[in-house]
């Protein structure tokens, strides 16, 4: 099979034959049809001191089922997150890290949803989102933040604001602006990371950036506001900023609920898809990629010029 690799730090990306893995107790072999790349990916390539397996969103049809696994079985349709080598035509993913696809969604629309669809629904139940109340939701053109948007106005939010590092950027001359796009997704309006006010104050901040624009998120927030932190920038905040306004900061991450929650797991899966059949949210896919061009779809994350999900097509 071919897969993406990479020998050192922030070095080429290319692909490689190497033969097909088996799957082990409790896993699922998945011929990928679409796999979604993540900041949090491109950022180990360029960040981490050895090179590590290019994993993430996958979706696609299972093809062998290991020892203990229960709840798929082979021609089941999934999508996942694989924690190994993702990129590539072949995938193995954990049971509990796995979820079935509608028959009427095909691979791209599961692999740009699901994943970043839950995290989304997931950082929003953290911030304990009452109808009414507003929200800022940060990266809001990426592909976590365009389905918070949309899932935050789902919700019941009665405001929704988006923050993004350029408005008027784009990756088209000719098409829609980061602003226009966050707007046509149901915010109210869009605000830059670096404008000197966020405008008025927020009930809860959802951000995916982390390191210095904590500050702001959390100078934006109302008394009793809460930020949630799903980011893998890092960062630090004072504890003055949170006394002075008695706001909170919450952590969100996805494989604690996935492995320890499976109940709640499920729920928000359900949820999710209920969402989409009903046209309350949709993901958009900003472009799709073969393995060999795997180098241009990082590209596109590093240059924060994507407008929803960038997949690439094994």
């Amino acid at each position: 099979m071919r897969r993406v690799r990479y020998e050192s730090a922030g070095g080429p990306l290319f692909v490689e034959d190497v033969p097909v893995p088996a799957p082990g107790a409790g896993e699922v072999l998945v011929r990928c049809d679409a796999v979604g790349v993540t900041l949090p990916m491109v950022r180990k390539v360029t960040e981490a001191a050895e090179p590590v397996p290019l994993g993430g969103e996958v979706a696609g049809e299972v093809v062998a089922a290991g020892q203990d696994v229960t709840r798929f079985r082979v021609g089941d349709r999934v999508t996942g997150l694989c924690f190994g080598h993702g990129y590539a035509e072949f995938a193995l993913l954990h049971e509990a890290m796995t979820s079935p696809v509608p028959d009427d969604a095909d691979a791209v629309t599961a692999v740009a949803l699901v994943r970043s669809g839950l995290v989304a629904l997931g950082a929003l139940d953290a911030a304990r989102l009452a109808p009414g109340e507003s929200v800022l939701v940060t990266a809001a053109a990426s592909g976590i933040g365009h389905l918070a948007v949309q899932l935050a106005r789902a919700r019941g939010a009665g405001r929704v604001l988006g923050a993004v590092s350029n408005p008027t950027g784009t990756a088209d001359p000719a098409g829609p602006t980061k602003a226009d796009f966050v707007r046509s997704l149901g915010a109210d309006g869009c605000v830059r990371y670096d404008d000197g006010t966020w405008g008025d104050p927020v009930d809860c901040v959802l951000d995916a950036v982390g390191g210095d624009l904590l500050t702001p998120a959390v100078a934006a927030l109302a008394p009793h506001g809460r930020l949630v932190a799903y980011s893998s920038g890092g960062g630090t905040v004072r504890a003055y900023d949170l006394l002075v306004g008695a706001k909170s900061v919450i952590g969100f991450q996805m494989a604690l609920i996935a492995r320890g929650r499976p109940d709640v797991y499920e729920r928000w899966r359900r949820e999710l898809w209920r969402l989409f059949a009903e046209g309350a949210v949709k993901p958009v896919v900003h472009g799709e990629f073969a393995l060999e061009d795997a180098a241009a779809a990082h590209a596109v994350i590093t240059s924060r010029a994507n407008l929803g999900k960038v997949v690439l097509r094994p």
